[in-house]
């Protein structure tokens, strides 16, 4: 058997019925029915739509924290030991893969170690981050930072 031989089984494929297009069963109305919401194009009310009352997730208690806070980009101390760069910002951090989503700031956690002095540029630091760069002789720039730097 070879590639252009290939077939499929006799019976398994149909053509699509094509309503609405002249006699034979569901021509005129295209098995719609007459008139009314349903016989429209795009019709309905949707999956959720209970009739008018209240929507189950309405109606459902509301509970726990919803935190609508920042979402950053997470970067460990331990992932910074594959960058050769002396200065890492935003950019060196895409270019190794280590920050995907472009609209989200940067923040920089204190897991693992950090053996060389190095100047980061992040949006956010924890402290311990900050500790541990500036323990192996290099720093860690904020833009709140430079914000209070230019206004001196």
């Amino acid at each position: 058997m070879k590639l252009h031989e290939l077939k499929p089984h006799a019976g398994s494929r149909k053509n699509r019925k094509r309503v609405g297009r002249g006699p034979g069963g569901t021509d005129k109305t295209a098995g719609r029915g007459h008139k009314g919401q349903k016989a429209r194009s795009g019709a309905g009310k949707g999956s959720f739509f209970e009739g008018g009352r209240s929507r189950l997730i309405a109606r459902l208690p509301k509970r726990g924290f919803n935190n609508v806070g920042t979402t950053f980009e997470v970067v460990n101390l331990a992932q910074l030991a594959n960058i050769e760069d002396a200065t890492i910002d935003r950019n060196v951090l895409e270019l190794a893969g280590l920050v995907r989503r472009k609209n989200r700031p940067v923040k920089l956690l204190g897991s693992g170690e950090v053996t060389r002095a190095v100047t980061i540029h992040v949006d956010a630091a924890s402290e311990g981050a900050v500790k541990a760069v500036e323990a192996a002789g290099g720093k860690v720039i904020l833009p709140e930072a430079n914000e209070a730097e230019k206004a001196e």
